[in-house]
């Protein structure tokens, strides 16, 4: 859309919203006298949002650009959600300075359910900080039992750096850390404002001098596709294709699964580590 474009496409947004709205729902009084439109008066939105209704009614008809402090007051006369609220500025073109709490990640129930069908492909949910949130029976048995870290340390990075049979598991440990710094630094540029990210950043830069080394050169990976070796205690050598698929529900989770081409030893490795799992059981995570 050009600069008109979207002008005009915010004015039939705000008119949108405030057709939604009743005067009881923004705490005016109502009269109970039937009204000629649904919703609110452009006046009562100006009036809530401390404008002119003049200017108000410029920037529904999509004649005027609004300063980031009036879009704020705006979403919020008009009881906008997150998404909502994101639509508007980036309408108008404007960057959020708010700060948003995070909350602690918790995985969608959705994928939950299919990390809980995948009894014979290993996977994991990761979210923001590559954090591990969810898992499934046959990634304990192939990675690490993760329900036995600590919540607060359960990430893939800080496990691949930190956890010495990560270095004999990984056949090109090397490569899969690099990987994984770069990975994380998108993850930076993503969340800069990060408290936990950045203590991350700092507790593996101290602790090793390689994370040290590849962090400071500045090399960025996103999350995508590939390939990695394994050398397996139960199931031997393995070469295993890994894929990551982006919840539409939130997009700051991940589902990333393990997969062998169907007649490769890497494939029947697989059914004798989950044969191996049945009988040496580890808790797939559990959303509840």
């Amino acid at each position: 859309m050009n600069r008109d474009a979207h002008l005009n496409e915010l004015g039939e947004f705000l008119r949108a919203r405030r057709a939604e709205l009743s005067p009881r729902t923004v705490g005016l009084p109502d009269s109970g006298t039937p009204r000629r439109v649904p919703g609110l008066r452009r006046e009562e939105v100006a009036q809530l949002a401390a404008i002119s209704t003049d200017f108000y009614t410029r920037l529904e008809q999509g004649r005027i650009q609004a300063s980031a402090p009036v879009l704020a007051a705006l979403a919020r006369v008009l009881h906008l959600n997150d998404d909502q609220r994101d639509y508007l500025f980036g309408l108008a073109g404007k960057d959020q300075k708010r700060s948003r709490r995070r909350m602690l990640q918790k995985v969608q129930p959705q994928l939950q359910r299919l990390l809980d069908d995948l009894t014979a492909t290993p996977a994991i949910v990761m979210g923001r900080r590559m954090d591990i949130l969810a898992w499934n029976a046959l990634a304990a048995a192939l990675v690490t039992d993760f329900g036995r870290i600590p919540e607060k340390h359960r990430n893939y990075v800080r496990l691949v750096f930190t956890d010495p049979a990560m270095r004999t598991l990984y056949s090109d440990w090397e490569t899969v850390a690099r990987t994984c710094a770069a990975q994380l630094r998108m993850e930076a540029a993503k969340y800069p404002d990060d408290p936990r990210l950045t203590a991350l950043v700092g507790e593996l830069s101290v602790q090793d001098p390689q994370f040290r080394q590849w962090w400071a050169a500045h090399h960025v990976a996103t999350l995508s596709v590939g390939t990695k070796m394994l050398h397996h205690p139960v199931a031997g050598d393995l070469t295993l294709d890994w894929d990551t698929l982006t919840a539409s529900t939130d997009p700051d989770q991940q589902l990333v699964i393990w997969t062998a081409e169907v007649g490769t030893p890497t494939h029947d490795g697989l059914r004798i580590l989950a044969s191996w799992a049945a009988d040496h059981p580890m808790a797939a995570s559990d959303s509840t």
